[in-house]
């Protein structure tokens, strides 16, 4: 075994001369298709660096990289290395040929790889801008959309990645979805016909939201995160975007206790609830909020929306009362419950799980003579900026990408990034 002992640094990469003079560089934490792990695989095509110039990993070779008791180790061609932090593979030089493959994904540029809790491996990846947006736009939207539309996705998203250049952002829906390198043809030319272009308003980058569909009525930044309202974010009807109507139902009784056969030694494994996917979002909020150990969901007493409305036709509040049996690490069972009442909805919808409960856009929600709930709404996501859906059949109608931008961002101009 092999000890490297690596100083702390801040990382720096340097390419070639010609790419750092013409682009700006960006750091993702690498979340999406990682976890949270302790072993990751990888292997490297081309020639890679580290910090310690006496550890040189070879082309081909499958390495893995693990965790353990707070150290990396790395093993692999029949080596074992024992790593401190920063664990850094630097390419000599930044071309498409060479990559980084982790757990058969692959990524372009350097990528660190830090302790996350001191409990995962978080790797971070650093590439130039363009190519990061190579990343976004196919995982964003549909790469067979028409070009403007995709060329509108272009400008959204490397907009909103200069604007949060700042921050350590991830690959996730939390900021944008990236898929590393893994590109597409026709997204790759819409990054590269728009190359340098962003949105901005009164000379500076706005916030470029967009979300999957507005169920025909965009929403203001104000309702949904607060502060001051963005003049090139209105509320107003949106013809193009197909609305995309959702529903889901949810049981009042999940489990009849009165049936149980508390005799059984085994009754605890025996007990199901009825809506599996919705009620596993609510256990893992529970646990999440101060509830440890094994959770049976039993009853969902009430569940209901406040009367007011904001501009945009959007449900503000609601209430709901969960009932559930809950048993301690000591093995002690508890009937225990959680009341929400005239909340903010987004204290609610994580409960639900945003693949059920789609937006605020709510049509109804009504308990039937079964005591079922359920909820009927429009569109998906906050609904602020643009609308991908509306954006694809604005380009379907014959608008470019342009008219696509200024109809969702009002009265912002596009111009090169300087």
């Amino acid at each position: 075994m092999r000890y490297l002992i690596l100083p702390f640094i801040i990382l720096i990469i340097s390419f070639s001369p010609k790419i750092v003079a013409a682009e700006e560089m960006i750091k993702v934490k690498l979340v999406q298709h990682i976890g949270d792990t302790k072993k990751i695989n990888l292997h490297i095509k081309g020639d890679y660096s580290t910090l310690d110039p006496t550890l040189k990993l070879k082309e081909g070779i499958n390495y893995q990289l693990s965790l353990k008791k707070g150290e990396f180790i790395l093993t692999g061609n029949g080596e074992k290395y024992s790593l401190h932090e920063p664990f850094i593979l630097i390419p000599k030089r930044y071309n498409h040929t060479q990559y980084i493959s982790i757990n058969n994904r692959q990524y372009l540029g350097a990528v660190e790889f830090r302790k996350e809790k001191n409990q995962f491996i978080r790797p971070v990846n650093q590439l130039p801008m363009e190519d990061y947006l190579k990343g976004v736009v196919p995982f964003e939207v549909y790469p067979s959309w028409g070009i403007e539309t995709l060329k509108a996705q272009a400008l959204a998203a490397r907009t909103y990645a200069f604007a949060n250049l700042n921050k350590e952002i991830d690959d996730t829906i939390k900021y944008q979805v990236y898929g590393g390198f893994t590109w597409n043809e026709k997204t790759t030319v819409a990054v590269e016909e728009t190359s340098g272009e962003v949105i901005t308003s009164q000379n500076r980058l706005i916030d470029a939201f967009y979300s999957a569909s507005n169920g025909g009525m965009t929403e203001n930044n104000t309702h949904v995160w607060g502060g001051n309202a963005k003049s090139y974010l209105p509320i107003k009807r949106d013809p193009y975007d197909p609305t995309h109507p959702w529903e889901f139902t949810i049981h009042q009784t999940q489990i009849k206790l009165d049936e149980n056969d508390w005799d059984q030694p085994d009754w605890w494994d025996k007990l199901s609830e009825i809506d599996s996917s919705i009620i596993n979002n609510m256990k893992t909020w529970l646990k999440k909020n101060g509830y440890p150990g094994d959770i049976k969901i039993v009853e969902i007493p009430y569940f209901k929306l406040s009367e007011e409305l904001l501009e945009s036709k959007r449900a503000v509040k609601g209430s709901i009362k969960i009932e559930f049996l809950h048993r301690l690490l000591d093995g002690t069972i508890v009937y225990d419950h959680v009341t929400l009442n005239d909340v903010p909805l987004n204290n609610i919808r994580p409960l639900i799980g945003g693949n059920h409960f789609k937006s605020y856009y709510i049509e109804s929600l009504i308990k039937d003579e079964e005591d079922h709930y359920t909820m009927k709404g429009k569109g998906f996501g906050h609904g602020v900026g643009m609308s991908q859906w509306g954006a694809y059949y604005m380009g379907k109608t014959g608008k470019n990408y342009k008219e696509i931008i200024q109809f969702y961002y009002p009265g912002t101009k596009i111009k090169k990034i300087n």
